[in-house]
């Protein structure tokens, strides 16, 4: 029996399932979004017999989810300087201060960095 959206608003757990299968596996799979997107949807489908069409949907609304919990810290634009960036982490109300050298000397110029280029 696949089940159908109707059926599907009132157990709000499917969502979660999905979101704690993005997790567990996300460390198998970085950098490639789409491969842990399918399946987690194939986890879906076969695990609770879900639609494939309802399970991308819980899984886009879990992979939003997902993004939102780990990009959750922000830059603070208007206690930035030009030399200092300040993150802040709305969820628990923490701060820092990071010096703009720091940045570059450790993501920007890091011997290892083959993804970020001057645009």
């Amino acid at each position: 029996m696949t089940l159908i959206y109707s059926q599907i608003e009132d157990h709000p757990y499917l969502q979660q399932a999905a979101l704690v299968f993005l997790q567990r596996y996300q460390a198998q799979h970085p950098g490639n979004d789409q491969v842990l997107f399918c399946k987690a949807v194939r986890y879906l489908v076969t695990t609770f017999e879900l639609s494939t069409a309802l399970a991308e949907k819980l899984v886009s609304h879990a992979y939003g989810d997902l993004k939102t919990i780990h990009e959750r810290r922000r830059l603070d634009v208007s206690a930035s300087s030009d030399t200092l960036a300040v993150i802040t982490d709305p969820a628990n109300g923490m701060t820092w201060a990071v010096p703009v050298a720091a940045i570059v000397g450790r993501v920007i110029e890091a011997p290892d960095n083959c993804r970020l280029r001057l645009v």
